[in-house]
């Protein structure tokens, strides 16, 4: 079975593609998520959060909002909103934020190789949110929102991709957050097939966000596998919908951590702990880390520099060795008390995207007592470990810019 295939997406059509197009389910919560879809009938956020279609108490988990998405999908078919293309084809997807500019791949990737580890994972998933998954592929038998892939830069790929969007875009979409969508569907046979052999010859590929869609792509095939007595192996379920980006052109910004006690210590005692395996200035503006092994602190008003010893860092340790694995084992465990912050109700997570003025916002208001500022993990240190076959602390990487759902989707036999 192949690393990536191509598939016949599902797509808005060309004159419905600005009303379609919407931010991925998970950024956004359901009231976020009803005053972004009030008045934009085909939004896509009345498929991917269909509770906003429901009483405002509906629970998001509830059999009722799936039923709701799927109406809403069939709906969106119906009225020719959503058109599927005609054979298989490969698409490209390019993000645009700013002044950064990232291309990919939309293809549909192989759950085998997920299951055998070739796609490779770094986080663990929760079973609810895989739950959540299940049930909405289930629903509308179609996976709407794409998993998000890297492939270590390859030539061929990168080349065809670049001649690809030299051509008219399909689509060309502006968001309200101000990050453009571009779309180009590879039709050419020989570039399909180029692009094929070329993933073929990998190694590899990384999920970089997406743990819990692939973890649940993989679920559907193999219930609908154990189901289809004339399972062949070329159904489109044993695919999942992926868009994937040479790791080169990946933008990675910091997942800062705020803790909401400072564990029985008063700060000045906290700072002379600290001062035992970090070296630690005063600084006179805030602090955002410039390389890795630095850290920023948030405390009682004032701003810190924080660079751990070098002796402290495990250069072996693929995990042990990253940002947020040197705060967690040599500062927020063993001196804030806080050993599991995947459960921990004491520690919260913001994504550099918010800046650091949201962390003095948090401490400012008392909801919290400190705040850390970090660099931002590599994608090489993401590679490492998963090459490792190791997991990375929670909220490790945020990446930027987002997918938005809605641009492709793929239909499930």
């Amino acid at each position: 079975m192949s690393l990536i295939r191509p598939f016949a997406g599902l797509r808005p059509a060309a004159e419905c593609a600005e009303a379609v197009v919407a931010p991925p389910y998970d950024v956004l919560n359901s009231s976020e998520a009803r005053e972004q879809a009030a008045g934009k009938p085909w939004s896509f956020l009345h498929v991917s959060k269909a509770e906003i279609d429901l009483p405002e108490d509906t629970d998001p988990f509830d059999a009722s909002v799936y039923a709701k998405s799927a109406e809403n999908f069939n709906r969106m078919l119906a009225e020719n909103v959503l058109i599927q293309d005609e054979a298989p084809c490969y698409y490209a997807y390019r993000l645009k934020m700013g002044d950064h500019v990232q291309t990919g791949i939309a293809a549909a990737a192989s759950v085998d190789a997920y299951d055998a580890g070739r796609i490779k994972k770094h986080e663990f998933t929760r079973p609810v949110k895989e739950d959540d998954r299940v049930r909405q592929v289930d629903a509308l038998s179609a996976q709407t929102g794409p998993v998000f892939l890297v492939y270590r830069a390859n030539a061929v790929v990168d080349g065809i991709l670049a001649d690809v969007a030299n051509r008219t875009p399909d689509m060309d979409v502006t968001a309200d957050s101000g990050v453009q969508h571009t779309l180009w569907v590879i039709r050419d046979a020989d570039k399909i097939a180029a692009i094929s052999a070329a993933f073929e010859a990998m190694d590899a590929l990384y999920v970089a966000d997406g743990h819990h869609r692939s973890a649940a792509a993989s679920r559907v095939a193999a219930a609908r596998k154990a189901a289809n007595a004339g399972h062949t192996g070329d159904e489109t379920y044993n695919y999942f919908l992926s868009v994937i980006f040479p790791h080169d052109q990946m933008y990675i910004l910091d997942y800062n951590r705020v803790i909401r006690d400072l564990n029985g210590l008063d700060a000045n005692r906290l700072v002379a702990r600290i001062g035992e395996s970090f070296d630690i200035e005063m600084a006179d503006e805030p602090v955002h880390p410039q390389r890795a092994n630095s850290f920023g602190m948030y405390l009682d008003g004032s701003w810190y520099a924080l660079t751990i010893r070098d002796e402290l860092i495990p250069q072996d340790d693929p995990v042990a060795r990253l940002d947020v694995s040197l705060l967690a084992n040599n500062l927020i465990e063993p001196l804030l008390g806080i050993s599991d912050p995947r459960r921990d109700p004491r520690i919260d997570f913001v994504g550099g995207i918010r800046g650091l003025s949201e962390l003095e916002k948090r401490v400012d208001s008392g909801e919290m007592a400190v705040a850390f500022s970090m660099f931002a993990t590599s994608m090489d240190d993401l590679m490492a470990v998963a090459d490792s076959g190791e997991v990375m602390p929670p909220k490790s990487t945020w990446f930027e810019p987002k997918l938005a759902d809605g641009v492709v989707s793929h239909l499930l036999d």
